[in-house]
């Protein structure tokens, strides 16, 4: 399909792809193996200019938006899903600086982001607050001109290896989830520590830790936006990533798809490659069909994110859903196509299945995104007197 991509654009995917077959394949399998942080390749996707690719021009950035974004992480994720989610939770992290953050913190923090120097985690999820987000009990009490922080935030990517982090903390318990507020914190900050790198079933390379706060202090002026706009200011962020997550999905579904028809041209069984088999054309034809259905639908919304729209919570719900379900089943038929191979570690499907699994999972569950989908519905039908 030609989704009419204009130079820049195909410039932007041809350089994510480069980077992915050159230095992401050749290591994913090792990094898997020994679940470590891909800051080499980190390193050459900033030496690309890559992490400053929705960063606007005045911070140093090259101001493309959500397309853009999702090409570099539908490359990728195609070689590697852990090194795509490194490099994609660096964005979720940013927002909510991009969207809400003053001028003079866009101006201390944006630079350094762009140009990858430094790396950015977000912080919302908790123990008992994951689909439940409003349920957070981490706390930020205002003492003078500092914030104290205390509290613990779980499961949050790039933990320990990111440099800034923006954090959801109440800072006034009695109204709940408006009662939230979003902050800046820096790594180094005394009170701010890290849990034990987790041990996860995939995207083993991508670090994933406890963020531990124990009466931290920072300034007044870390507070991002005003005080209560936090939940507001978590689900627009999350609103605004999800087509990314979307992305993922499309270039892990993509990379598994093609091991799987490689292989199936290769594999010779009763005197002839699994291919000529009308059941096997038939899991690869609908595998082929899935996919472009789904980048269809991520580009679509990804272009409307970009459009200034308003309001996109059901379109990005959308787009997550659709395409991450999508490499679930992509990446179980590809290791089925592949039989016994396909359950090895010596071939990439192995991994790629158990790295799908997360896409359902994280930046909300897809069982609470049809929750949103359905109020999303709702709404309009009330609207337009359905």
């Amino acid at each position: 399909m030609d989704y009419f991509l204009n130079e820049e654009q195909i410039m932007i995917r041809d350089l994510a792809r480069q980077i992915a077959e050159e230095k992401v394949v050749p290591v994913r399998a090792e990094l898997d193996e020994k679940e470590e942080f891909p800051w080499e390749i980190m390193n050459v996707l900033a030496q690309s200019d890559l992490f400053g690719l929705f960063i606007p021009e005045e911070y140093g950035g090259l101001g493309k938006g959500c397309l853009e974004l999702c090409l570099a992480v539908e490359e990728l994720s195609r070689a590697c899903l852990a090194v795509a989610t490194s490099y994609a939770a660096n964005a979720l992290g940013t927002y909510p600086l991009l969207l809400y953050g003053s001028e003079e913190q866009k101006k201390k923090y944006l630079p350094d982001i762009a140009t990858g120097k430094r790396l950015v985690a977000f912080g919302l999820t908790e123990a008992n607050a994951g689909s439940d987000a409003a349920g957070i009990q981490t706390t930020a009490k205002l003492d003078g001109n500092e914030y104290i922080l205390n509290g613990t935030k779980q499961w949050i990517t790039n933990g320990g290896e990111a440099e800034i982090y923006t954090i959801i903390a109440l800072t006034d318990r009695s109204k709940g989830a408006r009662g939230a507020s979003a902050f800046v914190v820096e790594k180094g900050t005394p009170g701010f520590t890290f849990g034990k790198k987790e041990k996860k079933m995939g995207i083993r390379a991508s670090s994933t830790r406890e963020l531990i706060f124990d009466n931290c202090r920072i300034p007044r002026e870390n507070l991002i936006g005003r005080e209560g706009l936090g939940f507001i200011i978590a689900m627009k962020t999350l609103d605004n990533a999800r087509a990314g997550v979307g992305a993922q999905g499309v270039g892990l579904a993509q990379g598994a798809f093609e091991e799987a028809l490689k292989f199936a041209r290769q594999r010779i069984q009763f005197g002839h490659p699994i291919i000529s088999f009308q059941a096997v054309q038939h899991m690869l034809a609908d595998m082929a069909i899935e996919i472009e259905a789904a980048r269809a639908l991520v580009y679509a919304v990804a272009r409307y994110v970009d459009s200034g729209a308003k309001d996109f919570t059901k379109e990005s719900a959308i787009s997550k859903v659709f395409a991450t379900d999508m490499a679930m089943r992509v990446t179980t038929n590809a290791v089925q196509v592949m039989g016994g191979s396909g359950y090895m570690r010596e071939y990439p499907v192995e991994k790629m299945m158990r790295d799908a699994k997360i896409l359902q999972i994280y930046e909300g569950t897809n069982q609470i995104q049809r929750n949103v989908i359905g109020q999303e519905l709702i709404k309009e039908a009330a609207k337009n007197k359905i």
